[in-house]
């Protein structure tokens, strides 16, 4: 067996790497293992010093490893440039502020001392996904280690030359070996090295489904979890909203990675007072949206990652139109080669209908027509998923007020939903649970232990 990196834009496969056997899994834990409790002693500025210049390696690569997303899994050139930038800016983040954030904390208790020490679990295993092949990993990977936990990853199956080519980062930068290691193992592998005693701790970003299985076996093996799924971000679009700006924020949101995302704006909420004008000025920026190469520079919609997933997105697309949504542009694959999908949008949208109910991964936007702001809040909260969320006003208060009721895990007030180093990332509902990023990243794979001193 073997791992397919297949071009999205050609459709041809570019490389294939063997899958490890048993064997070869083992191996790589006992190095993991034999290194974990070295790395966890290694000096907190030391173990810095080492997440700065994985950020380095990631600058001085830059264009190399953006080559390397977008042939694997057909991101716009420029969007894989963004992520590698992105993903060294969070190594950064942490080499800066892991100090303070695991500090000693000081409580004034019936001892003559007594404090909380944050100090490592051991190896936490990543099964990641490919839509932002690096920075997914990073994420994690960035406040784990320097927490002092080791780390294993499980890539998704179609981008093993980004699995391996971080790796490959940590080992330019100088990490010990067996620190940060890729495991070229298939999912039906995961469960075995869930329960595998050298494995402490798991993170997922994936599918609802793929989240299920994960923390059900981490539960059984009462090990920490933390799962970053599917979401629905409702995108409220109000009354007095500034449209052109909006209209801005609603194509990139909806477009960015293909639609890829997902904390993409997905359900386009809008109040009847002006969503004809939405809808309008809404079709017309996302027809000027061109497929093509995504190495090359004029390409504003790159193709989806595969074939399958361009299929299943159709059919999403059919299902809801024969329900009676209304298409108002494209809904339709591009002939041709690649995993191209015309940028779209659906009107109308109902309860009942799939695409109303579902995450929809892909360049389709869906638009939802409210009564008014509370009928927007209503639909905004009747989803499964809790993921992010936008509202556009001129009123900021107004749409802090309405913020502050939308059941996800981030709701941004005129701008499009994203994560950042500096704020707490996760969802709420079937989007998962735990954080990432922020102080609230690094302290979800430790141990708080109270010290108490007579």
């Amino acid at each position: 067996m073997s791992f397919a990196a297949i071009n999205p834009f050609t459709g041809k496969v570019i490389a294939e790497i063997p899958a490890w056997t048993a064997t070869q899994v083992d191996a790589a834990l006992t190095e993991v293992a034999a290194i974990t409790p070295i790395w966890a002693a290694t000096p907190m500025a030391e173990r810095c010093a080492l997440m700065r210049q994985a950020g380095q390696v990631l600058r001085d690569n830059l264009q190399a490893y953006a080559e390397t997303i977008t042939r694997e899994m057909g991101k716009l050139i420029g969007e894989s440039r963004a992520e590698v930038e992105k993903c060294a800016l969070v190594c950064d983040y942490y080499a800066e502020h892991g100090p303070a954030f695991l500090t000693d904390e000081a409580i004034v208790s019936d001892a003559g001392k007594s404090y909380v020490a944050y100090l490592p679990l051991g190896t936490v295993l990543a099964v990641m996904p490919w839509n932002f092949p690096f920075w997914q990993v990073f994420r994690f990977a960035a406040p784990a280690l320097i927490a002092g936990n080791t780390g294993v990853l499980k890539h998704a199956s179609n981008v093993p030359q980004c699995a391996l080519a971080i790796e490959d980062v940590f080992h330019r930068a100088g990490f010990p070996a067996g620190v940060f290691r890729s495991l070229m193992v298939k999912a039906s592998q995961v469960q075995k090295i869930i329960e595998d005693p050298r494995v402490h701790a798991v993170t997922l970003t994936g599918s609802e489904p793929a989240g299920r299985q994960v923390a059900a076996t981490a539960g059984a093996c009462l090990k920490k979890s933390l799962l970053e799924l599917g979401g629905s971000d409702a995108f409220i679009v109000l009354e007095d909203a500034d449209l052109d700006a909006t209209v801005c924020g609603a194509v990139t949101s909806r477009f960015l990675n293909a639609g890829q995302s997902c904390i993409a704006a997905k359900r386009f909420i809008v109040v009847d007072a002006i969503a004809e004008d939405f809808v309008a000025r809404f079709k017309a920026a996302v027809e000027a949206l061109r497929t093509g190469d995504p190495s090359d520079a004029g390409t504003s919609l790159a193709p989806m990652a595969r074939t399958d997933l361009r299929d299943e997105l159709h059919q999403q697309v059919v299902d809801s139109l024969a329900a009676g949504a209304v298409a108002v542009t494209g809904c339709e694959p591009v002939a041709g080669d690649g995993a191209f999908y015309r940028a779209s949008i659906i009107d109308r949208l109902e309860p009942g209908m799939r695409a109303y109910h579902e995450e929809l991964f892909g360049p389709v936007a869906i638009v939802i027509r409210a009564r008014d702001e509370q009928d927007a809040l209503r639909i905004a909260n009747d989803s499964p998923f809790g993921l992010g969320g936008s509202v556009w006003t001129r009123d900021s208060q107004r749409g802090e007020r309405i913020a502050r009721q939308i059941q996800s895990g981030a709701t941004f007030v005129n701008g499009i939903v994203k994560s950042d180093p500096r704020l707490p990332f996760g969802g709420t509902k079937n989007s998962g649970y735990g954080r990432e990023l922020s102080h609230h990243g690094i302290t979800e794979f430790v141990n708080a232990k109270t010290i108490w001193i007579k």
